[in-house]
């Protein structure tokens, strides 16, 4: 569906700002269906994306810093992301041997098990939802955004 027709407007001031509208339009599109996949897990995309760090560096842990510089969201509280998950018994605070000042954050098995699940559901629903892209134009997409960031 075209921007104009999902936002009932034709006119844009500037091609700059119809592409900002698209983009806002689309990741608000692509965090309603995120939201909607994962609430059957009790489960934010935050939350989410804390695990999938975890998961990439199982059976090793991060520090909380690390956590941080690794989200998508910036601007998420990462330390209060991370008591809600050891609540949920998804990850776990473990004291550095060697500097018991440090402490790092590890995902544990029942935790793999959920972002495995989850995991599984986000990614039909992103097949689904790209089946009209082919991987080149994908692979042009990504480096159009990477662009733009630069």
């Amino acid at each position: 569906m075209k921007i104009e027709e999902a936002i009932k407007s034709s006119k844009f001031v500037s091609p700059q700002s119809k592409l900002i509208i698209n983009l806002a339009f689309t990741a608000s599109h692509f965090a309603h269906l995120h939201k909607h996949l994962l609430d059957p897990f009790d489960i934010t995309i935050q939350q989410f994306n804390i695990l999938r760090i975890l998961r990439g560096r199982y059976p090793k842990t991060y520090s909380l810093k690390e956590i941080t510089e690794r989200m998508i969201d910036k601007m998420s509280n990462t330390s209060r992301l991370i008591d809600k998950l050891i609540q949920k018994g998804w990850v776990e605070r473990i004291i550095c041997p060697k500097d018991r000042r440090q402490v790092d954050i590890g995902i544990t098995p029942a935790g793999l098990n959920l972002i495995a699940e989850a995991s599984d559901a986000m990614d039909k629903a992103t097949v689904e939802h790209l089946y009209k892209m082919s991987e080149k134009e994908m692979e042009q997409l990504n480096a159009l955004l990477d662009k733009m960031r630069d």
